[in-house]
């Protein structure tokens, strides 16, 4: 059976007059349908580049604008120290204005005076409100307003109040798991839920989510912590639906293990098998995280991640989570598979670790048990 490529020169011998053509003519119209495969993937390829390029055109034109710093109302909770503190120092070194939010009041006015160092104007503010912002939302919506009627609405909340617990599910104080809901989940919501109304009205706003890599995926020693940072996502992505609208764009991020304060803590009862997992990504330092986290809030990104562990935690978890370009979107696409394949990686180098503690461990007893008797 003739190839319908070839029906023109068939045609031609039939009628006799294909001596009537040159012999190169004839090799280009023989071997045109070979060819074929090779032009349809040069045109998918030409196509695919000029999307993308349209892509890299239009992004810029559908994200939101930047927030400017200079002269805005940030308000920090968790703010005397770590990340919180950090957060604060970097948007006051952009203009500023800062309430800092936090339970002692002692370690607010430190951090009040450090934060004060980095003015870049004589009118700047940082005001301190002690207040526990777990417990009753009447209470952290009074102090709230009161930070607005002295400072002015306001223009970005970052929501860095929490507390983390590292210990096997069954060690772990029943009590505990509430607790660690209230403050990382209900510290988040209660001041997002006092801000919130005045942003609506002023059609502009930005929310911030400090969240962790361990609100991305589940790891052994955080069966309380990870809970309540996962919840945060949930929040984060429900919120941003109803409130974009209104122009008001929320990040969520997720910080790798950063030295603060609290993970000096956290490493005095984390267990063996919490602290290999952990060290494959390293340690950050607070002021690090802080930059990035500020960069994307001023952007509206609605992800934020550190490094490229960070990265790919992202974009493998990214699932129906908003985007802020079109170009982003595209990336997660395109990333989606080597990343998980990466991964499944690092998931058995973590099983692999579990086991072998779990083995030295029952050596040792055995071991014990044997010189016990």
């Amino acid at each position: 059976m003739c190839s319908p490529w070839l029906w023109p020169l068939q045609l031609l011998q039939d009628e006799g007059l294909n001596s009537a053509l040159p012999d190169w003519l004839c090799q280009c119209l023989h071997s045109w349908w070979f060819l074929l495969p090779l032009v349809m993937l040069l045109v998918v390829a030409a196509f695919i580049v000029a999307f993308v390029l349209l892509l890299y055109m239009v992004s810029p034109l559908i994200s939101p604008r930047p927030l400017k710093l200079n002269g805005a109302h940030v308000v920090v909770t968790g703010g005397s120290s770590g990340i919180g503190k950090c957060i604060a120092i970097e948007c006051y070194k952009q203009g500023a204005f800062i309430t800092l939010v936090a339970r002692d009041e002692s370690k607010l006015l430190q951090a009040k005076k450090e934060i004060e160092k980095h003015a870049i104007n004589d009118k700047q503010v940082v005001l301190c409100i002690s207040v526990d912002v777990s417990k009753d939302y009447s209470q952290v919506e009074y102090v709230i307003k009161q930070a607005q009627e002295k400072l002015g609405p306001v223009d970005m909340l970052v929501n860095c109040a929490g507390i983390t617990v590292a210990a096997k599910f069954e060690e772990v104080d029943v009590d505990c798991f509430k607790r660690l809901m209230e403050v990382n989940y209900l510290g988040s919501v209660y001041p997002t839920r006092a801000v919130i109304p005045t942003m609506k009205e002023r059609r502009m706003g930005r929310i911030v989510f400090v969240s962790s890599q361990a609100g991305q995926l589940g790891l052994f020693g955080y069966t309380a912590y990870s809970p309540s940072k996962f919840a945060l996502r949930g929040l984060a992505e429900s919120l941003q639906m109803e409130i974009k609208p209104y122009n008001i764009y929320v990040t969520v991020a997720y910080p790798p293990d950063t030295d603060t304060p609290g993970l000096a803590e956290e490493n005095k009862t984390k267990p063996l098998e919490t602290k290999l997992i952990s060290e494959t990504s390293g340690l950050c330092q607070p002021e690090q995280v802080a930059k990035v986290i500020v960069k994307d809030a001023v952007q509206g990104n609605f992800n934020s991640s550190v490094g490229l562990d960070g990265y790919m935690l992202s974009s493998l978890t990214c699932g129906m989570s908003p985007v802020t370009s079109i170009t982003e979107g595209l990336q997660q696409i395109v990333t989606m598979g080597l990343f998980r394949t990466i991964a499944l990686f690092y998931l058995g180098s973590f099983d692999s670790i579990v086991r072998r503690c779990m083995m030295q461990r029952e050596q040792l007893k055995k071991k014990e048990t044997r010189l016990n008797k």
